[in-house]
């Protein structure tokens, strides 16, 4: 598997019958990390297993999506997938998997449209990329900078957020009325009650 489009491949397709092939999430020639553990150089050191990777039918089925919803969500920004066989097939990881159990609990639970999920992503991976850089040991002067953009972007969440609770509140507050109203017309229609 590869890790991006265009990068070398690093193993064929699942089913491939040919020596030497590779499954999934095996990682073999150029896409062996350095430093990974060698069992056969280093005695009776235990291999590292290697992030197992799934098909696309996979991945859906695991988030109760179809496969075609995968597609649109990369269309739409998304959704990466972590890698590709060889062959061009789209490979997604537990991460991927998580991420899109993710945007179907923001578009099911909260009501976000895909514009609004996309804002909320990428400012969940901003954040996540500033959390890295603060953690690695960046400067004081750096950290600083860091936390104010990262209180920046937790601001401008936070205004998604608030601004879909303000138009659940107001949708809840006419429900509300409506159902008053619905109740005070059906004790209009009771009959009156006799002494």
């Amino acid at each position: 598997m590869t890790a991006k489009p265009g990068s070398k491949p690093g193993h064929a397709k699942q089913g491939d019958a040919g020596p030497g092939a590779s499954q999934p999430g095996e990682v073999k020639g150029d896409d062996a990390k350095p430093g990974a553990s060698n069992p056969e150089a280093e005695g009776d050191a235990v291999e590292t297993a290697a992030p197992v990777t799934l098909r696309i039918g996979e991945a859906a089925e695991r988030a109760g999506v179809s496969s075609r919803t995968l597609r649109w969500y990369e269309e739409r920004g998304l959704l990466v997938p972590t890698g590709y066989s060889v062959g061009g097939a789209r490979r997604y990881s537990e991460e991927d998997v998580a991420r899109l159990v993710h945007i179907r609990e923001l578009q099911s639970l909260l009501g976000f449209d895909l514009g609004e999920i996309r804002d909320v992503l990428r400012g969940e991976d901003d954040l996540s990329g500033l959390r890295s850089e603060y953690r690695s040991g960046a400067d004081d002067a750096r950290r600083r900078e860091i936390l104010m953009e990262a209180t920046e972007i937790n601001k401008k969440l936070r205004a998604v957020v608030r601004g879909k609770q303000e138009r659940l509140a107001g949708m809840m507050g006419e429900l509300e009325a409506k159902a008053a109203n619905y109740n005070v017309r059906l004790k209009e229609m009771d009959p009156p009650r006799q002494a």
